[in-house]
């Protein structure tokens, strides 16, 4: 089973998915991504997931991030599965689902945890930047559902650090002040960063963020 860390490049693969056959780079053309499994289809923490995730879709269409989720049940089972998730979380699911039967997705982004299952999924993430490097990996438990709120606030830290020197602090929000690299002295910073730059410490220094006006 491959493991993947983060910088590497996201593994490609073709699917079939609830929306029709997918090449995962095709799909995000260059765009970002985000890649979410499920263990199970007709299983109450996915189906709230999959419920807020619908509803998240324009948050992320705005960062210009492509949602696709993946389960080990075929895709029968996943239609039926939509209907309880539009009908019990009041939405319509609104990007593919991957069908893993043969678990050959699951694989390439190790998936599957043996010392947690042996067949199912964990809910793993994988945050693809538009050049298919895997910016962050995050792995919860089965039993425990994602905060979509997080994802959204690392994908715009992800986005700003990715044009900008700086790096975003503990609870950062958009917005918010961020820390100057410590790669670029003072002096310079305050060259860069026009909107001025505060130094707590030779090696913390702050600026407003950068991407807002």
């Amino acid at each position: 089973m491959a493991t993947i860390r983060l910088g590497d490049i996201a593994p490609d693969f073709t699917a079939e998915s609830s929306l029709g056959k997918i090449n995962l780079y095709n799909y995000l053309g260059d765009g970002w991504g985000i890649l979410f499994s499920h263990p199970a289809d007709f299983t109450p923490v996915c189906t709230t997931e999959l419920g807020t995730a619908s509803k998240f879709k324009e948050e992320f269409d705005k960062r210009n991030v492509k949602m696709l989720a993946l389960s080990v049940d075929g895709i029968a089972s996943h239609h039926e599965w939509i209907k309880d998730i539009n009908e019990t979380q009041h939405t319509t699911v609104n990007f593919p689902i991957i069908a893993d039967e043969d678990k050959k997705v699951s694989s390439l982004y190790d998936m599957i945890h043996p010392n947690a299952d042996n067949n199912l999924t964990v809910r793993s993430v994988y945050i693809i930047a538009p050049d298919k490097t895997v910016k962050l990996i995050i792995t919860y438990p089965a039993s425990t559902g994602r905060n979509f709120h997080e994802l959204l606030r690392v994908i715009d830290s992800l986005q700003l650090t990715a044009y900008h020197k700086v790096a975003t602090p503990a609870n950062w929000n958009h917005g918010e002040d961020v820390v100057v690299s410590p790669s670029i002295p003072t002096d310079e910073a305050r060259n860069i960063f026009t909107k001025g730059v505060e130094e707590i410490k030779p090696y913390l220094r702050m600026t407003p963020d950068p991407s807002t006006v």
